[in-house]
């Protein structure tokens, strides 16, 4: 009987259907697995006739599967402490390429860093976003690999200002002499000590030596004095002669072949307020600062929300080291999942646009965390019931018309009277 088309049908899509759920349920825990829902649909319609009125009488030739949507609806995202994993948080797909050089999109940011310090996805492929020079980031240059090994440097940088928040005892004896050290960086980020002395020669007057070590300029003996002045102080305690700042200070000649230093002394802070006071307390130095910093490696990163991939150096010294971008496509439903937390774009997703998190309705990043899988249990579940009981109604429609096959091929002519 053609009947047994329709039972079939519906057998064949139910089956098709607990596939789908099954697939959901063995990646609940899935990073960044999208949940999907088949969709039933009937097939085409045959005429039989029509009613006395002239409408249609139809017969049913059973269903199929319609479609299979995803739901990219956000996972719930889970904090891991590993810097290299990054969660989505609204629209968006991680963008990676593979060795052939063909692109993927995903949504599971479970990234590490391969041997050469490129971030990779599980698979081993290249995350790709804008790699940053010298702490830049080109957000219109092409993308490429982005490098978080802790084969980075920073490179040193010499110092050029310093400055000090000190006090000289104003109840000192003429002639008492203060002492205080300041580390600067030459520009092949060596350290040398700066000594600051200083020796109240009246009231209120106070001379000053800055002197270097005579071994950092290739001599022996006595410090090698590189500049020297006098400071006058008010009633209050407060510099009066110089303000602002101490220029031309010049440091020639250093024995390791570096550049001259040339540096400046910043004697007040930014709201014009002195740093070198003369008070009756103890002469202290609290604070020292300068611009200038050693050579330094990566010691560790960050991503930030809109992508941005922060470095910190052992130098103290924090850049970008780059940025991670997300694609957003105008039809997500048309996305070809091939594997691997992988999707590839198809004519009915059109081509991906790439660009920086957080801007164009793309969503956030959260560094050192992952999204889950957005599979609902109880959801599937619900699923599952309704999808096996309509698979064991049409089970049942086949055995209903077997038996009725079975009953009129058994039929028996009764004989005549």
């Amino acid at each position: 009987m053609s009947s047994f088309s329709i039972p079939l049908s519906g057998l064949s899509a139910s089956a098709d259907a607990l596939n789908v759920i099954s697939n959901d349920l063995a990646n609940l825990n899935t990073v960044g697995f999208k949940d999907q829902e088949a969709s039933f649909e009937d097939l085409f319609y045959q005429n039989i006739g029509t009613s006395g009125s002239g409408n249609p009488i139809q017969e049913g030739m059973g269903t199929h599967i319609g479609s299979i949507s995803t739901n990219y609806s956000d996972g719930a995202v889970q904090a891991t402490g590993v810097p290299s994993n990054v969660a989505i948080t609204g629209n968006g797909f991680f963008i990676s390429q593979d060795a052939t050089g063909v692109l993927h999109y995903t949504r599971s940011g479970g990234f590490s860093e391969n041997t050469q310090g490129d971030l990779i996805t599980s698979s081993g492929d290249t995350v790709l976003g804008y790699p940053a020079v010298n702490g830049v980031v080109n957000t219109g240059g092409a993308l490429g690999a982005l490098q978080v090994g802790s084969n980075l440097v920073s490179p040193p940088s010499a110092t050029t200002t310093m400055q000090q928040q000190t006090n000289l005892d104003a109840t000192a004896a003429v002639g008492t002499t203060y002492s205080a050290p300041l580390t600067a960086y030459d520009s092949l980020g060596a350290s040398h000590i700066l000594t600051f002395n200083f020796t109240e020669t009246a009231p209120n007057t106070w001379g000053y030596q800055i002197t270097l070590p005579a071994a950092d300029t290739g001599g022996t003996g006595n410090p090698t004095v590189v500049a020297s002045g006098s400071l006058s102080f008010d009633s209050n305690g407060n510099l009066a002669s110089p303000t602002g700042s101490v220029t031309g200070i010049s440091v020639a000649g250093l024995a390791d072949g570096a550049a001259t230093m040339n540096l400046t002394w910043n004697l007040a802070n930014s709201s014009g307020g002195s740093l070198i006071t003369q008070v009756a307390s103890p002469s202290t130095t609290s604070t020292t600062t300068q611009n200038g910093y050693a050579n330094g490696t990566l010691r560790s990163y960050m991503v930030d929300a809109d992508g941005t991939i922060e470095g910190t150096f052992t130098n103290g010294q924090t850049q970008a080291l780059g940025q991670i971008v997300l694609a957003s496509f105008s039809n997500v439903q048309g996305l070809q999942a091939v594997g691997g937390d992988d999707y590839v774009p198809t004519l009915a997703s059109g081509a991906a646009v790439a660009g920086v998190p957080n801007a164009g309705g793309r969503g956030t990043l959260t560094g050192g965390a992952l999204e889950m899988s957005n599979v609902d249990i109880s959801t599937e579940f619900t699923r599952l019931i309704v999808t096996q009981r309509g698979f064991e109604a049409n089970a049942r429609m086949i055995t209903t018309l077997d038996s009725i096959n079975n009953t009129t091929t058994n039929l028996q002519a009764q004989p005549g009277n």
